[in-house]
């Protein structure tokens, strides 16, 4: 595991290479560039906003971040698995043409939604500081860092498992939509926890892994304190256990897979 991550960061400029053709080739010719990746999650919000703020009695300008917040999380995590599940194939050429390390590929995809991720934060926290008139959310970035880099390490882990198996079995990447779907609407995003509390329902978020990642982010950043430890080892514990089966499935696959690329 040591020896790949070496590789990996041997092959850091290349990496960065990728990583800035795809934002290039994704914004070629167009006049907001990056700027449309924003577009999506402020206009949901927006009309989230609008329609779900009255109907959960919360006001809007409390609701809006809180929204923005758990979209942006939410989002890098499903395109972190669902795109990064088809980062070996579609890089096959690369594959066949040179010996790099196989974990690069979905780093990749990672590093690329994690820009817009962090683009989206900023102006989760640029809204913040407008709603409270202080600059105090700047000063809760370094409680929210921890939680950044676990869930990009989780994303990079699960992203790499998903895109072995979606070489053999490529319906993966169409079950992984659907389950996103589903997802979404299972995770307090649109709503808070409480409203599964109310009914019984705490189980669907305490199995969620995902809202560990919204809590270690959402919460510093919306009331200044920071997650309690438990979360912090829960998180640090999946994103461990994801990290061994993204190693073992690589060493396991990675003689063997580009016979069925």
């Amino acid at each position: 595991m040591i020896g790949h991550l070496t590789a990996v960061w041997r092959f850091r400029h290349f990496l960065m290479a990728l990583v800035r053709l795809d934002l290039r080739l994704r914004y070629r010719r167009s006049v907001l560039g990056v700027g449309w990746s924003l577009l999506n999650p402020i206009a949901m919000t927006a009309v989230f906003t609008i329609v779900f703020s009255n109907l959960l009695g919360a006001g809007a300008w409390d609701y809006a971040p809180y929204l923005l917040t758990g979209m942006t999380v939410w989002g890098f995590l499903k395109e972190a698995a669902t795109v990064g599940s088809r980062s070996l194939i579609a890089n096959e050429a690369y594959i066949r043409q040179s010996p790099l390390p196989y974990t690069l590929y979905p780093l990749r995809t990672v590093f690329g939604q994690a820009i817009h991720a962090g683009i989206a934060l900023l102006v989760v926290v640029a809204l913040l500081v407008m709603v409270q008139g202080s600059v105090g959310p700047l000063t809760v970035l370094p409680a929210v860092l921890p939680g950044l880099v676990l869930a990009f390490l989780a994303a990079w882990a699960v992203a790499t498992i998903t895109a072995f198996v979606n070489v053999y079995f490529q319906d993966t990447q169409h079950m992984l939509e659907v389950a996103a779907q589903i997802g979404f609407f299972l995770t307090p995003i649109i709503y808070k926890r409480d409203v599964l509390d109310g009914k019984g329902m705490s189980w669907v978020v305490d199995l969620n892994p995902v809202n560990l990642f919204l809590d270690l982010i959402r919460e510093p950043l919306l009331t200044g304190n920071p997650p309690a430890a438990a979360t912090y080892g829960a998180a640090a514990a999946l994103t461990g256990v994801l990290g061994l089966l993204a190693a073992g499935t690589t060493a396991w696959l990675q003689k063997r897979v580009v016979f069925h690329l």
